[in-house]
């Protein structure tokens, strides 16, 4: 049997050229609304495809509008096609309604990695899974199917929406692993850079709906089989937005994606 993220990201190529049919699906979704980042790989997914290149390696999407489950629509196109990387604009549509805008180059990550490397940040020293708090819609505000399709575990001090005083530090670390067992690859990685609750809800401010304007997603590793160890955290909430920076590695410690998105402020 297919994987679940597989199916819910397949897309069918049409006569035109670049432009792609498939469907959002249900289950990938916080309330209604499927998660950005998953809506990020079903396009990346046809622009990976034009590209001819196995990888995203950075790809940027504009949020115009929320994504219920139904069908869609994406095209593709190519910008400029080098030796290295091929750089594509991509749309996602349901009807006439443009619910995407995307800007992605694409790669063989395999094919450029190796050479000199220095990075300062290490994956954070996150206890097993079972001693961490899994993400699960009973402990939401609202219905969280994506929970049920990607787990989570927290950090016991820094799990959301759980009773009592909030700390003050917006920060969220964990694990990530497709319920079904389905190894990460660079494209799954665009899912996860999404996956966890906004880490601003530990902020003595209003919880609710945190819609994304912005999402930039840097892969840069491929990952080994097992569970990724994740962090989110947020430095800046100003005139009704928020930032907030992510940071996944492997089960084997590499870094293997960075990610920075622009979200709304939740009203109370």
């Amino acid at each position: 049997m297919p994987f679940e993220f597989d199916t819910a990201t397949q897309l069918t190529a049409t006569a035109t050229p670049g432009t792609f049919e498939g469907a959002i699906h249900a289950g990938w979704d916080i309330n209604g609304n499927a998660n950005g980042g998953y809506l990020m790989a079903l396009a990346a997914r046809a622009m990976r495809d034009v590209s001819g290149r196995p990888d995203p390696i950075s790809v940027s999407a504009h949020y115009l509008a929320p994504g219920p489950a139904g069908p869609v629509t994406v095209q593709a196109s190519a910008v400029k096609t080098g030796r290295q990387l091929a750089t594509l604009t991509g749309s996602l549509r349901q009807g006439e309604r443009e619910l995407l805008r995307l800007l992605g180059s694409f790669g063989d990550v395999a094919a450029m990695s190796g050479g000199y490397q220095h990075t300062t940040l290490a994956a954070p020293d996150v206890a097993p899974r079972e001693q961490c708090i899994q993400h699960s819609s009973a402990r939401a505000a609202v219905t969280v199917p994506l929970a049920d399709r990607l787990h989570t575990w927290f950090r016991p001090e820094q799990a959301p929406f759980l009773p009592g005083p909030k700390s003050n530090i917006a920060v969220i670390e964990g694990w990530a692993e497709f319920a079904d067992g389905r190894s990460f690859d660079t494209l799954s990685l665009l899912l996860v850079a999404d996956g966890f609750p906004p880490p601003v809800f530990h902020l003595d401010m209003p919880s609710g709906w945190v819609p994304t304007i912005e999402l930039t997603v840097h892969v840069r590793g491929i990952p080994s089989p097992g569970p990724v160890r994740c962090r989110f955290h947020s430095e800046i909430v100003q005139n009704g937005f928020l930032q907030e920076d992510g940071l996944v590695w492997d089960s084997d410690g590499q870094l293997v994606a960075q990610s920075r998105q622009l979200a709304l402020l939740p009203r109370g």
